[in-house]
């Protein structure tokens, strides 16, 4: 037996024989089909995204045939929901009529008495339509959030250390599985290159790899960005969003800083994870997502769960496989090739004569313990391409926090260690905002929330 179609149809119509027949034969074909002889009813109550097709007479009032009625209808559905495919029917057709419904935006148009095949065929055009209209948006918010993430900077894992030979080890391993995995690690030591390792080795590779940096997100917006909306759900909302999930579906998603989502938003991606569907805010329809997820922390998210800080559930959920990537300063044998490695890409993008390391800057760079990792080692060494004239760096070419803040690193408070760095750049600074995320490598919503998280007052 052939599956109904899982469209979604409503005909409107003050004639109730032609309501009962169509649904009678629609049903056999057709999963949901809905009947009302009141227009002005029905569009009260019309929610967008709560139906894919909509039949709809084009009089109601005994002795009118103008179709006026139902072009004023069509007007008010389309206001609701533009994505709505609308068939005007009537007894009193002829071109003129036809055409004008199609300028005003109805899919079709089709005249009383029809044939069943007709019907049918009417209706599987429009759905068929509605579908491609929907493929098209998915995939223009596809393209939109592709280019971004494709603009980002990106340089290859590098190094010989074992402990970075390890977490290649485990990309190779887990890349071609589908099994969700959680990256932990300090500030800049690189989560994210191994998010795009994972993908670019993955099954998915050919799919879309979307990045979300959750602690860049405020709550007022979460469900919107992340599950996306519908026109009208909130005060801003003048057109249908696409959230993260629906558009990385078939590829992967990557959710950075995840510890830094509240208990209330935790449940929500669980509930998400759990069903493997969304729901756009707004909308009653649930729409299925096939993501392979990908997360990230620099938070204890173990101490979080003893807690009840982080949802144990949510944690078995997303942590299938774990990868720590190690701190620069465990890393050793790794850092003069780094520094190295970005040496030259700089003077290569700012057309600067080649520089090399003195022997004095490599001992530095080996007894200082990089605490903003592989990113402070990155953008210390484009501050001194840029900013020497010299063709050999030493020491003072670099900026380095005061080495007596790192002797016990090991046992300092790691937040209170950022608070330093940010202050510090703040004062260099004079508090410029975009000036100090650049050179801390955050975007400006991150920074922001780390001034908050820290009570940073901003004379």
């Amino acid at each position: 037996m052939k599956s109904k179609n899982s469209a979604r149809v409503l005909i409107i119509d003050d004639d109730t024989g032609v309501l009962q027949a169509a649904k009678l034969y629609l049903k056999q074909h057709i999963e949901f089909v809905d009947i009302n002889d009141n227009p002005e009813a029905v569009i009260s109550g019309l929610k967008a995204d709560q139906y894919d097709v909509i039949f709809l007479d084009m009089n109601f009032t005994r002795d009118v045939t103008s179709g006026e009625e139902g072009f004023y209808f069509l007007k008010k559905i389309k206001t609701i929901d533009p994505s709505i495919e609308v068939i005007l029917i009537t007894a009193y057709g002829d071109v003129e009529l036809a055409v004008r419904a199609i300028k005003e935006g109805a899919a079709d148009f089709i005249i009383k008495p029809w044939q069943n095949e007709k019907l049918l065929a009417t209706v599987g055009s429009a759905v068929n339509l509605n579908r491609a209209k929907n493929k098209i948006k998915t995939l223009q918010s596809q393209k939109e959030q592709l280019i971004e993430n494709i603009n980002k900077p990106f340089y290859n894992m590098l190094g010989n250390s074992e402990s970075i030979k390890e977490v290649i080890n485990m990309i190779k391993k887990v890349s071609k599985t589908d099994a969700n995995v959680l990256i932990t690690g300090e500030n800049g030591t690189g989560k994210e290159l191994v998010f795009r390792a994972i993908h670019r080795e993955s099954n998915r590779s050919n799919e879309p790899f979307i990045s979300v940096d959750m602690g860049a997100v405020s709550d007022t917006i979460f469900e919107s960005e992340l599950f996306g909306h519908i026109k009208g759900s909130f005060t801003d909302a003048i057109k249908d969003r696409i959230g993260h999930f629906e558009v990385a579906s078939g590829g992967t998603l990557f959710l950075d800083e995840i510890g830094n989502l509240p208990l209330p938003l935790q449940a929500k991606i669980l509930r998400v994870l759990e069903t493997r569907e969304v729901r756009r805010l707004g909308s009653h329809k649930s729409i299925p997502i096939d993501i392979r997820l990908i997360s990230a922390t620099n938070i204890d998210i173990r101490q979080m769960v003893k807690e009840n800080k982080f949802r144990e559930d949510l944690l078995y959920r997303i942590n299938t496989i774990e990868i720590q990537v190690p701190p620069l300063r465990d890393r050793e044998q790794d850092i003069i090739l780094l520094a190295e490695i970005f040496l030259k890409q700089f003077c290569l993008k700012y057309k600067k004569p080649e520089k090399n390391l003195s022997t004095e800057t490599k001992i530095e760079f080996l007894n200082y313990r990089w605490p903003g990792n592989v990113r402070e080692l990155k953008h210390s060494t484009e501050r001194a391409v840029i900013m020497s004239e010299n063709d050999i760096l030493n020491p003072d070419d670099f900026f380095f926090s005061s080495k007596e803040e790192y002797v016990n690193f090991d046992d300092l408070d790691l937040g209170n260690t950022e608070k330093k760095m940010i202050l510090k750049a703040l004062k260099k600074h004079q508090n410029n905002i975009s000036k100090t995320a650049i050179e801390l490598g955050l975007s400006r919503p991150a920074l922001y929330r780390r001034i908050e998280k820290f009570n940073i007052a901003l004379s």
